[in-house]
């Protein structure tokens, strides 16, 4: 944008130089048509590319915004599909720029939020469970559900590789075994909130930890309808 002001800056001055040039020697213009139809055509010229440039400035930037909404509607129309649909585009709007309308970018990075959500878990439950004196029952539950957030973490962890060579003959090999997982994932995020259901522990602690299992359950159940969505 900057070159752009200048080189109009550099248009109207040399525009303004030659208008003075133009009264001060009438008569040398006068007498010299061929030279004043020079400068009336360079004139013509100059004036036509910096209205260019501005336009392409101009274009250059409201395609930008456009884009974006373009990624922003692509989101919104793929989370209304999904079982959590407020939750989707609130993790994903972000991410706008980035997915813009590209189903495996929107897969891959629902994967990587799902990812990063579950580790933030696992490790908020583990700190819970060394940091509270709970009864035995209630400390069962919580590292039983450990055990299977680890998993979980796991299974995610070998979907974001896998996700991440996706190229060649083996697509929709690969994209089964990245479905096989993450559906792993899921299954072992709701056998922790079983757990929870069955067991009489303490009010506060289970409802904080079935709050963070259940929002990271849904996360995984909306990563899942993307991946299906890229074998069909």
């Amino acid at each position: 944008m900057q070159g752009t002001l200048s080189f109009k800056r550099s248009t109207l001055r040399r525009f303004t130089t030659h208008t003075l040039f133009l009264n001060n020697n009438s008569t040398i213009m006068a007498s010299s048509a061929v030279s004043k139809q020079s400068y009336l055509h360079n004139l013509v010229i100059l004036t036509t590319l910096a209205l260019f440039c501005v336009s392409k400035t101009c274009l250059a930037e409201n395609s930008e915004p456009h884009q974006v909404e373009c990624g922003d509607d692509f989101i919104k129309t793929s989370c209304g599909v999904t079982r959590y649909p407020e939750l989707c585009y609130q993790k994903l709007s972000a991410y706008a720029d980035a997915i813009e309308d590209n189903p495996t970018r929107l897969a891959n990075v629902t994967l990587s939020e799902t990812l990063k959500n579950t580790e933030s878990t696992l490790t908020m439950v583990q700190k819970l469970l060394e940091k509270r004196k709970l009864r035995p029952r209630d400390a069962g539950a919580i590292r039983d559900c450990v055990e299977t957030m680890n998993d979980s973490v796991d299974e995610l962890q070998k979907s974001m590789l896998a996700m991440s060579d996706l190229e060649g003959p083996d697509f929709d090999m690969e994209m089964i075994n990245i479905r096989t997982w993450v559906s792993a994932a899921l299954t072992d995020e709701d056998t922790c909130m079983d757990g929870f259901e069955e067991n009489s522990m303490d009010a506060k602690v289970k409802d904080t930890i079935r709050s963070y299992i259940v929002t990271v359950a849904q996360l995984t159940s909306i990563t899942l309808a993307f991946i299906n969505n890229l074998l069909h």
